[in-house]
């Protein structure tokens, strides 16, 4: 028995949980999220509690077993709790802002950046430096996180770019004149 697949999920009081075959929906304050499951996983809801089960006893059906529980785990705490991606922005004269649905950044580069945020993600600015990334799905979440860290990653030498919030930047020693 996986030993992630065979835990069952509790349902928090403002989370409403459907299933229609193998499609799941979640829903709960902070939005709505679908989900099919794999072919051989069934799930069933008892009560406050969610139980994920497997048809076989092979290595796929074992593994689909574990992934599909952590899956509607994280879409049941997304939809009550929410997801949250922090991130940096360091160097003179980098910043960002955020206009209706587009993120601006500003990294150095001869021309502006703009991103599109996707629907269901929310992305806040504080000092024009700190983005908070804010959602019910986690994929989609870590997705944006690190597609606007992408534009600029963070460089060793100076510690210029866009960073998690917390990640150490191993730095190294430049050329010496000799």
């Amino acid at each position: 028995m996986s030993r992630i697949g065979k835990q069952p999920i509790a349902i928090p009081a403002k989370v409403k949980v459907e299933v229609k075959g193998q499609q799941v929906s979640v829903e709960g304050p902070k939005g709505k999220l679908a989900w099919s499951l794999p072919q051989r996983t069934s799930l069933k809801v008892d009560g406050t509690n969610i139980v994920v089960s497997r048809a076989g006893e092979d290595a796929q059906s074992k593994a689909l077993h574990g992934l599909s529980r952590a899956l509607v785990n994280n879409m049941v705490k997304g939809v009550s709790d929410g997801f949250v991606k922090k991130l940096e922005i360091q160097g003179v004269g980098f910043k960002a802002a955020v206009t209706g649905k587009v993120v601006n950044l500003t990294l150095g580069y001869s021309h502006p950046i703009n991103y599109n945020i996707p629907d269901q993600i929310k992305v806040t600015v504080e000092e024009n430096t700190k983005l908070t990334i804010e959602g019910p799905d986690k994929m989609m979440v870590g997705k944006v996180a690190s597609e606007i860290r992408a534009y600029y990653p963070p460089e060793p030498y100076k510690g210029k770019g866009v960073r998690y919030a917390g990640e150490k930047v191993q730095r190294k020693e430049g050329k010496t004149v000799q």
